[in-house]
């Protein structure tokens, strides 16, 4: 979900009035998707971050700080070296298309001033970010080859070229008569939301189906079934909804459903969704990063990268698990070749060497005088088909032991990998990321240098106090979870955890003073919500005093063997937990 190129425009109005004039001081590249411009204006520093996620790109300004990598990315350090220093002369936008302009006036060689034009196309999953001087490309986030577009390539030293313009109308300077003209040009099946994103500019879906509600038509009508007071409500509805976003004061909204996804947002009020929650801001940059914070539009780096390779893992050590069940299933055969060695041995001498395919014989074994029947292999003689089967019975017997070895190897990297996927969900920061690097690094699943040494903030354990005042710690991954059960808690703190479902410890600092009902539930719902298990119900929870749990010498990161433990099925409430979550974590 992003704004359409209709509500870019008091979007670009807004960035032109707070960040013309400023001086770029910093810039910065937090991940593959996003810039960060560090502005300085007489009396306070702003912040504009571009983003080009393809689910929801944006440029805003920015309240929170995002974590940088230790080493810039190759187009951080072009745009530092074109960019920094230099003043913001205008941000403006093409037409009414989702492209922002924003000109920076900086001092050349000889004292002549340049202007460099950083270009943010945010248009779904073609949203780039261009540096353009002259109209030449100095630079682009997203370079586009031949071999990806043959239409329109965006490389270095290529010239750039604007989308091409379309056959619409800018309703903000085309009267509306001329608009409404147009709609009943149109086909007279095609349907009313359909229309109006062919005839004006710069609409999307979301600020159609506005205008549709405003004039009591479903977005669905077709053209041929409108009227002249339909057209008129038409009229009235679309200077409505121009008179809307042409406000000094803009007054943007974003509708929620009942699990907070974000359904629509606009930079004028929305009405069509009467059932859904609304959320107004003072200002479109404050409604984005709210957007962004609910899409998750920012992502760590190699946070994707590295749920990839997990998740390839342990889909490979998922299958390796079937693979070794079918040859368990097969070695459990191995009494079947003993009998029939047993047999051969009895009833070598009654049969002639390389004749018989196969024999039936009565088996010594059963009581009844059963026969069986026994295959063999022509090549060889009949003691040379017993020691086959009896070489064959050895094999298989070994195999059973070893398998059954290799298997628990095989349950044990699952549920290992499982732990290390749990621990990716939870992961906010530079620095959980890299102890997961060091983990994934040390348990042979990446073949990399460890991260002995960076400039990444520590990481903390998510601390959250109970109704009580009693304090919660949540480890965010294994290297959290052996430190806090092994070294944080005290041995009469309590320990929860997940039974049998990879998550996180959740520890309990309650130092032998026997904890309330509300608050041990609390610690459970906390470890159910911070598991694999997130989501599901009668989720079952261990916990026990920490001085009977105990980490094995040599086993994995976060694993722990316990005893005296109780067990709670718990469901965690969202609703219940939210107050909590909420609570600052480091």
């Amino acid at each position: 979900m992003s704004l359409d190129g209709f509500s870019m425009r008091p979007l670009v109005r807004e960035l032109n009035n707070t960040l013309a004039g400023g001086r770029i001081d910093k810039i910065t590249q937090p991940n593959k998707q996003s810039i960060v411009l560090s502005i300085r204006q007489p009396g306070q520093n702003q912040q504009l971050h571009i983003c080009i996620n393809s689910q929801n790109p944006a440029a805003h300004l920015m309240t929170k700080n995002l974590e940088n990598p230790p080493e810039p990315p190759v187009f951080c350090m072009v745009l530092r070296k074109q960019l920094e220093t230099g003043r913001i002369a205008a941000i403006r936008q093409h037409g009414l298309d989702r492209i922002l302009l924003m000109d920076v006036d900086s001092i050349a060689a000889g004292g002549k001033i340049v202007t460099k034009t950083l270009i943010m196309e945010l248009m779904g999953k073609y949203s780039n970010m261009i540096l353009v001087q002259d109209g030449i490309i100095i630079d682009a986030l997203r370079k586009i080859g031949t071999n990806s577009s043959r239409v329109r390539t965006v490389l270095p030293s290529d010239t750039y070229e604007l989308p091409p313009g379309q056959d619409k109308l800018d309703i903000f300077t085309t009267p509306m008569t001329d608009v409404i003209a147009k709609l009943r040009q149109l086909s007279p099946e095609e349907r009313i939301d359909k229309a109006l994103l062919a005839t004006c500019m710069g609409f999307g879906p979301v600020s159609a189906k506005e205008v549709c509600f405003s004039a009591g038509l479903a977005p669905s009508t077709r053209l041929n079934t409108l009227d002249e007071a339909d057209y008129q409500s038409l009229e009235s509805a679309l200077t409505e909804v121009r008179d809307a976003a042409s406000q000094e004061q803009a007054a943007p909204v974003i509708l929620l459903d009942e699990h907070q996804k974000v359904l629509a947002m606009a930079s004028f009020p929305l009405h069509y969704l009467p059932q859904a929650v609304t959320l107004n801001f003072n200002s479109i940059s404050a409604m984005l990063e709210k957007a962004s914070a609910l899409a998750g539009s920012y992502v760590l780096p190699d946070k994707d990268r590295f749920k990839k390779l997990v998740k390839n893992e342990l889909h490979r050590a998922e299958n390796k698990l079937v693979k070794l069940d079918e040859e368990i299933a097969a070695a459990e055969n191995a009494e079947e070749y003993k009998i029939r060695g047993d047999n051969l041995m009895t009833y070598q001498y009654q049969y002639n060497d390389h004749e018989d395919a196969a024999i039936t014989v009565a088996n010594i074994y059963s009581e009844t005088g059963e026969e069986i029947t026994i295959p063999l292999d022509q090549r060889y003689t009949i003691i040379q088909n017993m020691q086959l089967c009896y070489k064959k019975y050895d094999k298989l017997k070994r195999a059973q032991e070893l398998l059954q070895v290799q298997r628990q190897e095989c349950e044990a990297s699952i549920t290992y990998l499982e732990s290390i996927e749990a621990s990716l969900m939870a992961s906010s920061s530079l620095g959980e990321i890299a102890e997961i690097h060091n983990e994934l690094v040390e348990g042979g699943y990446l073949r990399e240098k460890l991260k002995r040494k960076n400039n990444d903030k520590p990481s903390h354990p998510f601390r959250f106090i109970a109704p009580d005042g009693t304090q919660i710690l949540v480890g965010k991954n294994n290297y959290q979870n052996d430190k806090l059960t092994c070294k944080t808690a005290s041995f009469n703190d309590t320990w929860f955890h997940t039974q049998n479902i990879p998550g996180s410890h959740v520890i309990l600092r309650n130092g032998g003073i026997e904890p309330n009902e509300d608050t041990i539930l609390l610690c459970a719902q906390l470890a159910a919500h911070f598991s694999k298990a997130q989501g599901s119900s009668k989720v079952p929870v261990d916990y026990t005093e920490i001085r009977y749990v105990k980490k094995p010498s040599g086993s994995k990161p976060g694993f722990v063997i316990f005893t005296n433990q109780k067990t709670l099925y718990i469901t965690p409430d969202e609703a219940e937990l939210a107050p909590i979550l909420a609570q600052d974590p480091q």
